[in-house]
């Protein structure tokens, strides 16, 4: 499978310029520009970085200078350390992944949609001449699997449209049930060398998520060690209706988590990017902080292995808090040996 070069080790700068409160403060202060350097004393070849429309535009819609002036500073403190950029648009007016941002219509609206292709086409515009080192990454976390027509149609036309600004920079493409790997199959855009198939792994849910306070059905003092059988863990899952596309109920319940799981998860998504001959890149994949560090490594060891067998970039969930933090000082005791798998 074809690589996607200089995007295969990165983390991710999630809370930033998305999932926050949008204020000056946190633009300020929540990454600063030294963190740049120690991600790539990390051994990181990238970073993601999602952003909100907010950062980039008021209510109307109407490009906000100030926000492209923080993203030119980004892009700026990448090249000045080495690394490469995803730029993630987390949230587009009418759409996110989370229903509490309270954002809907994208999907059925075409002047959400204009929006949409506007927004990318100043992008486009502004970054064009930074197509060397930064990707474009259309939008985050594609939701419901009715979307995926209509997903297709718009981001073939995004393509379209940067395309005539910016022929050659990368652009990410994820599909439905949240950049799920198995949706990958169904991604349908204009394939030119400069396409990237994007997908997420969080899986097992039940695993990577417990305790999860956002999640209304998970029991918040549920925990769950990474020893746990599958046959236990598609329990913990049915009890408390979490839906994942874990794929238990092809294996044996007594089985547990291994690299063979992740290769086996993986491969379809592997297949359909080879079929298309196109690069796959895992753009978020993480554990939960209400587990132990010591499993957390366990777990990133395994998936790791998968993304190392296929060849696959990855970008880790995340560098600070997030409920995800690497950085955290509750990783300082596993954070050496799980660099080495990054």
């Amino acid at each position: 499978m074809r690589q996607f070069k200089g995007f295969q080790r990165g983390v991710n700068l999630g809370g930033w310029y998305s999932q926050c409160d949008h204020s000056e403060q946190r633009y300020d202060t929540f990454i600063r520009d030294d963190d740049f350097a120690v991600i790539r004393s990390w051994g990181a070849d990238h970073v993601r970085v999602p952003v909100d429309y907010e950062l980039l535009e008021d209510e109307a819609g109407k490009p906000r200078e100030s926000g492209y002036a923080r993203l030119e500073h980004t892009v700026a403190l990448c090249r000045a350390n080495g690394l490469n950029m995803v730029l993630d648009l987390h949230k587009t007016a009418g759409f996110s992944f989370d229903p509490g941002e309270q954002e809907a219509g994208f999907f059925e609206n075409e002047a959400f949609q204009q929006r949409f292709f506007r927004l990318w086409e100043r992008i486009a515009e502004r970054f064009k001449s930074d197509g060397d080192m930064l990707a474009f990454e259309l939008l985050n976390e594609v939701t419901e699997q009715t979307y995926c027509d209509t997903w297709n149609r718009i981001a073939s036309e995004c393509i379209r449209r940067i395309r005539a600004i910016a022929p050659t920079v990368n652009i990410l493409v994820g599909g439905y049930w949240h950049n799920s790997a198995v949706s990958v199959k169904d991604i349908d855009v204009p394939i030119d060398g400069h396409i990237v198939f994007n997908f997420h792994c969080y899986e097992p849910l039940i695993f990577t998520h417990q305790g999860a306070y956002w999640m209304e059905t998970m029991d918040r003092a549920f925990r769950l060690p990474v020893t746990a059988t599958f046959g236990e863990m598609d329990a913990a899952g049915k009890r408390m209706q979490i839906e994942s596309c874990a794929g238990f109920d092809r294996y044996p319940s007594e089985t547990t988590l291994s690299p063979a799981y992740f290769e086996a998860f993986m491969a379809d998504a592997v297949a359909a990017a080879e079929r298309r001959n196109v690069p796959l890149y895992c753009g978020e994949y993480g554990v939960i902080d209400n587990a132990s560090p010591e499993d957390a490594l366990t777990w990133f060891w395994y998936i790791h292995a998968a993304f190392e067998k296929y060849g696959i970039g990855r970008a880790a969930w995340s560098y600070r808090e997030m409920d995800f933090g690497l950085s955290d000082a509750r990783m300082d005791g596993v954070r050496e040996n799980l660099l080495r798998h990054l």
